[in-house]
């Protein structure tokens, strides 16, 4: 056993920590600890999976198998994020899809090929984890914004149909309800930049230092994943918008109804 592996005990003990949130929701009858329980075995199964599959990636080091990985994670996160925000798959799954993949493969590019400089871009090691931290957080601003546009436009019905009917076109009309659902987007992340270092440690930092890293060098690629990410997030969550609003309104600027679950 390396010296950065956790002995089995340890992972033991780790899940033994799940005593403490697990009574807190049977002491406070929550309701939730069905979808906790099956949330923690997905997690469990999921990641067992990932870390087999993952070895044979690694080892095999192909480029068209890591592109098919991305895909297979911006597909998931796809529906993911529909389904968080109440949407319907079938309605916006390709605009969505493209906003995706531009947030991805932009930062990811800059990132490997720019700021690592490395020869081989498609290098497996670096891509899919440096392409799973870019999609998890794009995932989560996209929940947030995508799902706050359409549900603010959808409840403040008349104060929109009513900038339409002076004359507004629908890029005016939904300015306003833009800005407020990009505000609560990148919120998490400004705020995660703003506390980095001194509130917490992140995973990057943290694992790079743990393999026996120099902190100092380990500062450096966590500077350059946060900015990735907001990068990411931000063209995300402006395309998915713009690019799910052609098919989401009508000629006459409605609000098709017909996109939520």
């Amino acid at each position: 056993m390396n010296d950065t592996a956790i002995h089995p005990l340890g992972v033991l003990a780790g899940y033994a920590m799940l005593i403490i949130p697990l009574g807190l929701i049977l002491w406070y009858r929550l309701g939730i600890m069905g979808r906790t329980i099956t949330a923690i075995v997905r997690m469990t199964v999921q990641l067992v999976f990932v870390g087999l599959y993952l070895q044979v990636v690694f080892r095999l080091n192909s480029v068209w198998l890591n592109l098919l990985w991305m895909l297979v994670m911006i597909v998931v996160a796809d529906g993911s994020i529909l389904k968080g925000c109440g949407l319907r798959t079938r309605a916006l799954w390709r605009e969505l899809f493209i906003a995706l993949l531009a947030g991805t493969v932009v930062p990811l590019g800059v990132f490997v090929a720019v700021i690592l400089m490395r020869p081989f871009v498609f290098d497996a090691r670096i891509v899919i984890p440096v392409a799973g931290m870019i999609l998890g957080n794009c995932l989560r601003a996209n929940i947030v914004g995508i799902g706050s546009f359409y549900n603010s436009i959808k409840q403040g019905e008349k104060p929109f149909q009513c900038a339409l009917a002076q004359g507004a076109s629908l890029s005016e009309a939904v300015k306003p309800f833009m800005a407020d659902a990009l505000r609560q987007a990148f919120a998490p992340t400004i705020a995660m930049m703003a506390t980095i270092g001194l509130v917490s440690l992140p995973g990057m930092m943290t694992g790079t230092m743990l393999a026996g890293a120099n902190p100092l060098d380990a500062i450096q690629y966590q500077i350059a994943i946060v900015i990735a990410i907001f990068t990411g997030t931000s063209i995300t969550v402006v395309a998915g918008i713009w690019l799910s609003a052609r098919r989401a309104f009508n000629a006459y600027g409605m609000l098709d109804a017909g996109i939520f679950v």
